[in-house]
């Protein structure tokens, strides 16, 4: 029986943990794919309080580290389900953990186009995350892959600093707000190319370009030096909506506060529906979390 189970080693998960560890409550950290979380496929972050520059992978492997130091246990399994009862039972495929709270801190990934070296270019000219990664790339021609809001304030932001923003829709038209459009319209360094899909990825080791398919058949080559891919993230979260409400995208419907509406249960970073995902807000969730698991804890012994 542990006091709180974590499932998920992202950013919010592991700082969930270690807060829970130096309130000296039992901690069993689940994760089903790689410690760390998203923040891992990042070969630079720039945007974490006190570490000027760090790469993803280590930042990751620094909350591990000290998690693990302070007596944070972690199994490697995939949850399948939570059961209430006088405590919670978290269900995987080995095997079921007993605990008297639960912090669901899965995370969301970015939905990625499917192409062959994909992965590989992934921080080497693909990217994800403008805020992110978008410096990396001032002064240099990018595209934004997708046409709703978020690709949309993508190309916004980064055509504050690059010499040239491409959007690329598979539509004949944008799908995000007006306003979003009208700003875009508005700049000299944004174009746009239509009724294209991407079918190949073109550079080695580095992306120097974008096969794109038309309708028609035929392809073209655009040349940048990166591409932001911004067609939607998707959560995992099925097997816990048995203690917590998904929204249409399947995201845990929660505010600040970090609650489910299940009491006991808490959820913290990208899975749960908010206005920005970041590495720090996700760590800023699991800290209020673990908080709240904490208390709950000791309300409920």
């Amino acid at each position: 029986m542990y006091d709180i189970i974590i499932i998920g080693s992202g950013p919010a998960g592991l700082t969930a943990a270690i807060y829970a560890r130096r309130a000296e409550k039992s901690v069993l950290v689940i994760e089903k794919e790689t410690f760390g979380g998203e923040i891992t496929h990042s070969p630079k972050v720039e945007n974490y309080p006190g570490m000027r520059e760090i790469s993803g992978a280590d930042l990751g492997e620094r909350l591990m580290s000290q998690a693990l130091d302070l007596g944070a246990e972690i199994e490697m399994d995939t949850c399948i389900d939570i059961r209430t009862g006088d405590n919670f039972t978290v269900v995987c495929e080995r095997e079921e953990y007993e605990g008297r709270s639960v912090i669901i801190a899965g995370g969301s990934k970015h939905r990625r186009l499917g192409l062959p070296r994909e992965e590989e270019l992934t921080g080497n000219g693909i990217s994800y995350c403008s805020v992110c990664d978008g410096p990396f790339y001032t002064g240099r021609s990018v595209a934004v892959i997708g046409g709703g809001n978020s690709a949309l304030q993508e190309a916004v932001q980064l055509s504050e600093l690059c010499s040239h923003v491409t959007i690329v829709q598979n539509l004949d038209f944008l799908t995000g707000e007006k306003k979003l459009q009208d700003i875009l319209a508005s700049k000299d360094n944004v174009s746009m190319i239509f009724g294209v899909t991407v079918a190949e990825l073109v550079g080695d080791p580095e992306l120097t370009g974008l096969v794109l398919k038309h309708q028609d058949g035929t392809t073209e080559t655009l040349t940048v030096d990166g591409a932001f891919v911004a067609i939607g993230q998707q959560p995992e979260n099925a097997p816990f909506a048995s203690v917590a409400t998904l929204d249409q995208y399947g995201y845990i419907v929660a505010d600040e506060s970090c609650e489910t509406g299940t009491p006991g249960v808490y959820v913290a970073g990208d899975c749960r529906t908010k206005a920005i995902r970041q590495v720090v807000t996700a760590s800023g969730d699991g800290a209020i979390a673990a908080i709240k698991a904490c208390k709950f804890t000791e309300e409920h012994r």
